[in-house]
Parts: C-alpha cells; sequence; structure tokens
C-alpha cells in the first residue's frame, strides 16, 4: 500500500510527536543517554513553546507509562476544580454553561507537575538538562508554523484591545507570527530560567521537588492566582474573575493510577479511567461483533460509526470524577450484547445511553436540549475537527498536542498535553504563558458524573492510549482531536490489528495513512456544547461507493479535505525481537517520527 513515508525501523529508540522540534529535540535526548521518560519531558517543554496555540505549561497532560518490566500506570496531570468553583457560583453569576474562555473556565493547572512527577519517577536527568531545549527555543526563537499566526490573526482584536499581555507576546510591533521569521517568548524562558535557579543544587530528586514547590507555592503560584483574580473578557463577552487561590495549588498533586483495560484478540488496551473519555476507546472494541465487516467498507464504517454514537451516550450519562464509573459493567459482555443489538441498517439519530447494572442515566438539561434540537447544533465540528477556531470574544475550540516514545530498554510512553492555549486566557505576563480553560467541560447542573464540583477532575477528552501483545507493552499512540480522539485511534488500531505486516512489523504508517472519519451526534465538550445529529465527516479520499451507501443508510455525510481527519502519532516494540517503530501523521505537514 502507498504510504506517505516509511513506518521506521531500528533498535536504540523512537519518538513520534505532533511536532518535528519536539521529537527531535526527545531523540536528542535519548541519545544523551536518557531514557524515554526523560525523553517525553523535554518534548512536553517543548510542544509548550513551539505549539502555544495547542497546549501550554498551565494546561494538563495525561500519561499512559509501562516502564520495562512493570506495570502500566496512568499519570494524571488534570488538575481538578478550585475550591471556589461550585456550581452556585456560576449559576449566580447568570451562567448556564462555563465559559469557553477565561478564568472562570481555569482548573487547577495540572502539566508542570505531572512532568515533574514523571521526571522524578522514572527518568534519569536532571531539570536542567530536560528543559534546556524548551529555554533555547523560547529565548532564541523558533520558526512557528503556519496555525500559530493564523490563530493569534483571529485574536487580533481581543488581544489589542483586553489581552494585551498576549499581544506583546504574540503580537510583536504589531505583527502576527510568520513562518520563516523566529518566534521568541523571553518571558517564558526567564520563568524556567529562574525556577532551576531557585531549585538550586543537591540530589536531581531534591531539585525536582524544590521545582514542584516553586511553581506550586512560590513566584509561579503567585503570578497565577493574580492572574485568575483579575476580571477578564470571555466567552459570555462579559468580564468575570476566576476562583485558583494558593491553597489550591499547593493542594494538588499529579498522582498514579491503574488503567481501565479491555482485552480483544490477544491485544490488551489501556486507557485512563472513567475521569477521562478514554474507555469510550474501550466500549467501542467491546461493541464489535465476533466477525467483522470488510475493513473501510461502507457496512464497516456504518459499524464504527454507529458503536461509537452508543459509547458517547454513554460517556455523557455516566462518565465523571464526581462518582463512581460503572466501568465493569459498561465493558461486560451481557452490556455490550444488548447494546450492540440496538445497531441497526440505518443511521441512529438519537442519544441513546444504557442502564448499566439497571442503572438509570442522567443527562445534563443542555444535553437533553440539543439533542433534542431544542437548542442549536452549534459547536460540531466538520473536517479539520478539534483545531483551534476562534470569535471576537475569544470563543475558541483548542486542540493538543501527543506524544510517544520507547528506548532501548524497553520502556514505553504515551501522553497528550493540551489546555492553556494561547487562545484560552490572557498570558500572565511575569511567566509567559496563559492559565488553562478545563472546566468548560464540566456541567452546571448538580448530581451528575460531571457536575462542576470543588476538588473533582473535569471530564477530560485527553486519550493517550498503550497497547499490549499478549502481556508485553508493544503500541504507544494517541491524537489531538478532542472528541474525535478515540473515534480516530479506534480506526487506526483496528487498521494496525486487521491488517498486513510490513517489514515484519506492523504497518504504523500505513495505519495513519488511511482514510478517516468522525461522527458528532453526541453533545460536544467545548463550549457551546453543541450536536450534529447523524452528522458524518469522511476524507474525500474514501471510495465515493463507500459515501454513498453511507447516506444511503440514513447518515449526513460531509466529505472533508483529503488530508483533514486526525494527527495520530505511533511507536510499537516488538516483544518477540525486541525491533522498536514508529510512525508520523502527515496531516497538518508537522508531526514526525524520528529513531534509529
Amino acid at each position: 500500500m502507498f504510504t506517505t513515508r516509511p513506518t521506521l525501523q531500528g533498535t536504540f529508540g523512537m519518538v513520534s510527536s505532533t511536532h518535528w522540534l519536539a521529537s527531535q529535540s526527545a531523540m536528542a535526548v535519548l541519545e544523551d543517554g536518557g531514557n524515554a521518560f526523560d525523553a517525553a519531558v523535554a518534548a512536553g517543554f517543548v510542544l509548550h513553546v513551539v505549539e502555544p496555540h495547542l497546549n501550554g505549561p498551565a494546561g494538563e497532560v495525561p500519561v499512559v507509562l509501562a516502564p520495562a518490566g512493570g506495570d502500566v500506570r496512568v499519570l494524571c496531570g488534570q488538575g481538578p476544580a478550585p475550591a471556589g468553583a461550585s456550581i452556585g457560583h456560576y449559576r449566580s453569576l447568570g451562567l448556564e454553561l462555563v465559559p469557553g474562555t477565561g478564568p472562570l473556565a481555569a482548573a487547577v493547572p495540572g502539566a508542570f507537575d505531572a512532568w515533574m512527577v514523571l521526571l522524578r519517577d522514572h527518568g534519569t536527568r536532571t531539570l536542567a538538562q530536560v528543559l534546556r531545549y524548551a529555554v533555547e527555543y523560547a529565548e532564541h526563537g523558533h520558526p512557528p508554523v503556519e496555525r500559530i499566526g493564523e490563530t493569534v490573526e483571529t485574536m487580533r482584536p481581543l488581544f489589542e484591545t483586553e489581552w494585551t499581555s498576549s499581544a506583546e507576546v504574540y503580537l510583536p510591533g504589531g505583527r502576527a507570527p510568520r513562518p520563516g521569521e523566529p518566534l521568541r517568548n523571553p518571558a517564558l524562558a526567564a520563568t524556567w530560567r529562574r525556577l532551576i535557579a531557585e531549585a538550586g543544587g543537591g540530589s536531581r530528586t531534591d531539585q525536582i521537588e524544590r521545582a514542584r514547590g516553586v511553581w506550586r507555592e512560590g513566584f509561579v503560584a503567585e503570578a497565577l492566582v493574580r492572574q485568575s483574580g483579575v476580571p477578564t473578557t470571555d466567552t459570555t463577552g462579559r468580564r468575570h474573575a476566576g476562583t485558583l487561590t494558593m491553597a489550591d495549588l499547593a493542594g494538588w498533586s499529579a498522582s498514579y493510577e491503574a488503567p481501565a483495560t479491555y482485552d480483544w484478540r490477544g491485544w490488551t488496551l489501556c486507557k485512563a479511567g472513567g475521569w477521562s473519555q478514554g474507555p469510550v476507546l474501550l466500549q467501542q472494541l467491546a461493541l464489535l461483533p465476533p466477525e467483522l465487516p470488510e475493513y473501510g467498507s461502507a457496512e464497516y464504517v456504518h459499524l464504527l460509526v454507529e458503536g461509537c454514537k452508543l459509547a458517547m451516550a454513554d460517556r455523557e450519562a455516566w462518565y465523571g470524577d464526581a462518582a463512581d464509573v460503572p466501568l465493569d459493567e459498561l465493558l461486560s459482555e451481557p452490556y455490550n450484547a444488548g447494546r450492540r443489538a440496538l445497531i441497526g441498517a440505518k443511521a441512529s439519530h438519537e442519544l441513546r445511553p444504557g442502564r448499566p447494572g439497571g442503572r438509570v442515566p442522567a443527562l445534563a438539561a443542555h444535553a437533553l436540549a440539543v439533542a433534542a434540537g431544542e437548542r442549536g447544533t452549534a459547536g460540531g465540528t466538520a473536517a479539520g475537527a478539534g483545531e483551534p477556531t476562534v470569535a471576537r470574544n475569544g470563543a475558541t475550540r483548542g486542540d493538543t498536542c501527543h506524544l510517544d516514545i520507547v528506548d532501548r530498554w524497553g520502556n514505553m510512553v504515551a501522553a497528550t498535553p493540551s489546555g492553556g492555549w494561547l487562545q484560552s486566557n490572557p498570558v500572565v505576563p511575569e511567566l509567559g504563558f496563559p492559565l488553562g480553560t478545563r472546566l468548560q467541560m464540566a456541567w452546571l447542573d448538580p448530581g451528575l458524573p460531571n457536575s462542576l464540583t470543588p476538588g473533582r477532575r473535569p471530564r477530560t477528552t485527553l486519550s493517550p492510549s498503550l497497547a499490549l501483545r499478549d502481556g508485553a507493552p508493544a503500541l504507544a499512540f494517541g491524537t489531538p482531536g478532542g472528541d474525535q480522539q478515540d473515534q480516530w485511534q479506534l480506526h487506526f488500531f483496528l487498521s494496525v490489528a486487521l491488517r498486513a505486516e510490513v517489514r515484519g512489523g506492523l504497518d504504523l504508517q500505513g495505519a495513519i495513512d488511511a482514510p478517516n472519519w468522525h461522527n458528532d451526534s453526541f453533545p460536544g465538550s467545548f463550549h457551546p456544547r453543541g450536536m450534529r445529529p447523524g452528522a458524518v465527516t469522511v476524507e474525500s479520499r474514501t471510495d465515493p461507493e463507500t459515501v454513498a451507501e453511507l447516506r444511503r443508510r440514513g447518515h449526513d455525510v460531509t466529505v472533508g479535505e483529503p488530508w483533514s481527519e486526525g494527527r495520530l502519532c505511533a511507536v510499537a516494540r516488538d516483544p518477540r525481537t525486541g525491533v522498536l517503530s514508529a510512525a508520523a501523521n502527515p496531516r497538518g505537514m508537522q508531526g514526525y517520527a524520528v529513531g534509529r
């Protein structure tokens, strides 16, 4: 099969990420003797610099890691709602939804602490060694990708009139970043240099712990809290202050947990738990029948789309950190046999959550209204889903980054950093980066699994994946794309699992390059949280007969650009031979895999 580039193979180390500078920085760490976890931290901080429209240090990052010879773990870098972020407070402001931008949407920042915990527990390099690449790019500049400048231009009216600290970084001299002209962020470089200095000497672990303290209780925390208290224009068109306090920052740290898992044809898929949308991938696998239609056929696409609708309906009814998520029932065969029977020959336009264990599903009033067509369906996405789109008041759908790394010792990691985008909040002047907006994913209805609750995590769309083959770590993968992440990842994984090998290994690049699609038949996670019942978007490379048959089956099909669906990354290790492989997404012209 034709692919845009080869699946890389080697034995030393493999990296795949959504930006070539992050990939090469990670590879430099491996070449210098670091392991996959050192490399992941270095790449993560580079992504904050080179994809600032997609992630930042005050955002969040879930990580799935498999240390060589150890158990798979999930490192949660998703901060909770601050103590003052109650439903009553938001309702008292006249809000029905959490705004999509501004300090009211800011959870406790999670990304920085997660990277530090990963480095402390599983890395070998010092703080200065992993931050050097990000510091150099922030201080001396990097050639920005086109999308940064495009995003800044859409934000220009807001930056010039309201978010003026952002204009100082992203509109220097009144000019938006341009490809080929170095983009610098001196304030961010100074932040990391000061943090390294305040972390001081002593052991590697001592330095990391002091850096965590500076972030949570020192000058970084003070600046974040000060910015949160500034009334800021958000998606409502009004100014609101946030609720973040020093106590919120000091009282939270990234933590480990066991993954949610599902076994399928010799593979074990590992995901973050029901506080994330991760189990949606597992539910989609559980819904598959024993015999699948021909790969890529209309029947195949129809089956996957309809299964996704059922899994996403369950996400809306059952997932969230404010409740115990009934994953055992949701992944059980009796439950999925009943759900599987709901998939007919025609497309469903309904939101149909199930009743695991006989429980009665509960949905937010807004979700019920958009599902019933009583409210506008804005917020569904077409081709290029998940890319940031920004209006004058800062209304935004931010996107995400991803990285996967495997090293010569067999350590493997997948991470999906996001949030804290340049279009989420004003840049904190003293720090060079903004607060995040993940609270927009929580509901302002009480009593739901995903109700806004102080101290609880908003349900995130971020969803890295790691798969075992016959019990051994074999594949790490993921993609940006918000609600689309676990749709695109299912298509990728099935392509890897069902199709022929290349050069004796998994055809990672072929699976990434294969025509992809997504559907929007469920309430979106981003403000204004709309849906498009029955809508399916396919790449124009999809067989026209497949498109025609999907329409005959009742799907509202949009044919998008030929390379518009997904930004997947992947690395693999063959447990039998130790051979490593990697591939990256050609869509968007910036993802890259490197290795040897």
